[in-house]
């Protein structure tokens, strides 16, 4: 009796040539550069909303604070008036604070918000972030973010 040979299957062990390897990285490159670029771009944008929120909850604040003490804190006391009782005079007997849940923080590029009284254009105070730059001016991700721009 004669065997059957076993059904062999054929491959194909060619594999990928050098041209093609370095055309697919090439690809993934160019895609995790698109990604990288429009990520930069949302994390800029982000820092912005994040910068306009704290300025528009500072505000909030010292509204409460003007009304518990007749006046907004002086530019020596600073915001940190809205979280503890100021020391630097004039102090007000009628503070009732803290008037944020936690402590001043710096604007999301690290430096310090700028609180002035009077403010622009008559404004009774003035908070401005210099964005990214941290100088007055700018545009786009340098551009100001201030509170007489609500």
């Amino acid at each position: 009796m004669k065997q059957k040979k076993p059904r062999s299957f054929i491959y194909n062990d060619e594999g990928w040539t050098f041209m093609e390897t370095l055309i697919v990285i090439a690809i993934v490159l160019v895609l995790t550069a698109s990604v990288g670029f429009v990520a930069v771009n949302s994390l800029d944008n982000a820092r912005r909303a994040s910068a306009q929120s704290q300025i528009d909850s500072f505000c909030i604040a010292l509204e409460a604070y003007y009304i518990d003490c007749g006046s907004y804190p002086s530019e020596e006391q600073g915001l940190s008036a809205l979280r503890t009782k100021p020391v630097i005079e004039p102090v007000s007997a009628r503070w009732n604070g803290p008037y944020l849940y936690k402590n001043i923080p710096e604007d999301p590029w690290g430096n310090p918000y700028l609180y002035t009284i009077p403010g622009r254009d008559g404004d009774h105070y003035g908070i401005v972030s210099y964005g990214a730059d941290g100088k007055e001016g700018g545009e786009e991700k340098d551009a100001d973010i201030a509170s007489w721009e609500n």
